[in-house]
Order: structure tokens, then C-alpha cells, then sequence
């Protein structure tokens, strides 16, 4: 199951509050601004700071 593009499109970044994208692989969601990338786990996005990768 992948993750929907109405979820998509009403998260942010909890860190800025900006926008956030899927990456290629689907494993996870991106922002940009701050250079993070967010885990999938389970088909449910881990919006969490202290849980993000810096890329």
C-alpha cells in the first residue's frame, strides 16, 4: 500500500512547515528546505524530528 496523494498533499515538515515529497523509492518523504528525509515505516509516515535522516 502505498501512501495517498491526499495525505501527501496536507503534510509538512514539522520542523519548517513546509512542503514535503515521496522519495523515488517510497521509503520515505523528503523536505527540502531543511534537508531531511522522514522514514516510512509500515505504510505510515514518521513525521518526527528526532526520527529524521539528514540527507
Amino acid at each position: 500500500m502505498a501512501i495517498d496523494k491526499e495525505l501527501l498533499d496536507i503534510l509538512a515538515c514539522p520542523k519548517c512547515k513546509g512542503d514535503i515529497k515521496l522519495t523515488e523509492e517510497k521509503d520515505g518523504l523528503i523536505c527540502e528546505a531543511c534537508k531531511l528525509k522522514y522514514p516510512i515505516r509500515d505504510d505510515i509516515p514518521v513525521m518526527l524530528i528526532d526520527e529524521a535522516e539528514k540527507i
